[in-house]
């Protein structure tokens, strides 16, 4: 698995025109194909009467899942060109929808190429995109007594708390970067005067 992987920030549409032709680009984060599916069919509702929705979605860290639909304009004119641009920017777990109201000006191959795939840089720039690393999520036990303390120290030293549930004991659950897993149990036993808890868990990206 990839240590690290590139995703759009947020959810979003930015437009521009070409030649009349309006070029809607949808952006959204998608952790799965049915996810990026679902968007799509959604953006088909809002816009019922647009000539076309061209899409490429990519899902994995490892891009492992690529489609892409030219949607009735020429082959290779519309859903390549923005898979391209997604992975030329190498983002992941995205869908794009491009959405176009045809303006009466035929653009071309080349115009249509320049134009699908510069409506998802565009938006990629408009929307913002985000680095998501590669983590441990761990478990650690404490005593209530020091809990509070412990917490504070955990944020302070700039650790991802995720949950803290409070039963017989405090439970906080920590996200690590795999490298700093062993430094952080000789921290942990160290403030904690050897009494915490610890436990790794499985993996996650955040």
């Amino acid at each position: 698995m990839p240590d690290e992987y590139r995703t759009v920030a947020r959810e979003g549409v930015h437009e521009t025109e070409i030649s009349r032709s309006r070029f809607l680009c949808a952006l959204a984060p998608a952790a799965t194909e049915e996810e990026a599916v679902a968007f799509v069919a959604r953006v088909r509702k809002e816009h019922p009467s647009a000539n076309h929705h061209c899409y490429a979605y990519v899902i994995g860290a490892d891009a492992s899942v690529q489609k892409a639909s030219d949607d009735g304009e020429p082959g290779g004119t519309a859903g390549v060109p923005m898979l391209q641009m997604l992975t030329r920017r190498e983002m992941r777990y995205v869908v794009a929808v491009v959405t176009r109201y045809f303006g009466g000006v035929k653009l071309g191959a080349g115009g249509l190429i320049r134009a699908y795939g510069g409506a998802v840089g565009e938006a990629l720039d408009a929307l913002g995109t985000v680095t998501r690393r590669r983590f441990r999520l761990a478990t650690v036990t404490v005593d209530h007594a020091r809990a509070g303390k412990l917490e504070n120290d955990l944020r302070a030293t700039g650790r991802e708390v995720r949950d803290v549930r409070y039963a017989e004991d405090v439970v906080i659950e920590i996200g690590l970067p795999d490298g700093d897993v062993e430094r952080f149990r000789a921290w942990l036993a160290d403030v904690s005067a050897g009494s915490a808890g610890f436990e790794l868990g499985g993996e996650a990206y955040g």
